[in-house]
């Protein structure tokens, strides 16, 4: 166990209404949809990338119905509409470094809204490449620290299922993996019992830039206007508040 988390502090968390989790379904529908036109059907034990992302929808309390639906009309001849992976990256105020992934079907019109966000709220946005290198892509497993789980053995069956590094504080333990070992360490912790809040592939940054909770209000109301966007998926950063 590597110690201190700093996963909890960086990790943006807000409540989540039943308009958000709509939202958040919309967007998984999107991943669902680029998934099995890209990554080889609609088989997910076929599937690699299907499959992250039905654990993704699952981690989130997407109903099986939904995911099901979302992966029938991926998959039907008249799905027409093509959405395409896009990253921007740039800074909030403070220094905070931002990484936004998104799926969209009209790069122009985000491009634009991304461009209003950063500028909108003190920051910039910036080129391909400007703070991308002060992450690390990495496979990212969460489990609730409810008191029953067992530091240990945690450890051990991470490790031995191929995980990298396993970091915890008072809220959770984050399971580190590489990318392409994320798919076989969650079954082989599932298959042990362990229950994860969350788990899918994120930039890790490599240092965080500590600011106060008076100038974090500014870097937040950035992060949640880029997360409301239809078209945004993921948003980094590598803030942690003092």
């Amino acid at each position: 166990m590597s110690g201190h988390s700093k996963w909890a502090n960086i990790k943006h968390k807000k409540e989540k209404t039943d308009a958000q989790r709509g939202k958040i379904f919309t967007k998984i529908g999107r991943e669902i949809a680029v998934a099995v036109k890209e990554g080889g059907g609609s088989d997910p034990e076929v599937n690699a990338r299907l499959k992250d992302v039905i654990a993704k929808a699952k981690s989130n309390n997407m109903p099986n119905d939904n995911i099901l639906r979302s992966i029938k009309k991926a998959a039907g001849e008249d799905s027409s509409v093509n959405y395409e992976n896009i990253v921007y990256e740039g800074y909030a105020s403070h220094g905070v470094a931002i990484i936004v992934e998104g799926l969209t079907d009209n790069r122009n019109r985000t491009a634009s809204e991304m461009r209003y966000c950063f500028a909108h709220n003190g920051g910039s946005l910036g080129a391909s490449g400007c703070v991308s290198w002060m992450f690390d892509r990495k496979g990212v497993l969460v489990i609730e620290n409810n008191g029953e789980v067992d530091e240990d053995t945690l450890m051990m069956e991470a490790i031995e299922a191929g995980a990298e590094d396993v970091a915890g504080d008072v809220e959770d333990y984050v399971i580190y993996t590489n990318p392409s070992d994320l798919s076989v360490v969650r079954d082989a912790l599932e298959n042990s019992g362990y229950v994860f809040e969350s788990a899918g592939i994120e930039m890790v940054p490599k240092n965080t830039v500590r600011i106060t909770e008076d100038q974090a209000e500014k870097v937040s109301n950035l992060i949640d206007m880029l997360e409301d966007n239809d078209d945004v998926q993921n948003v980094f950063h590598n803030m942690e508040i003092e």
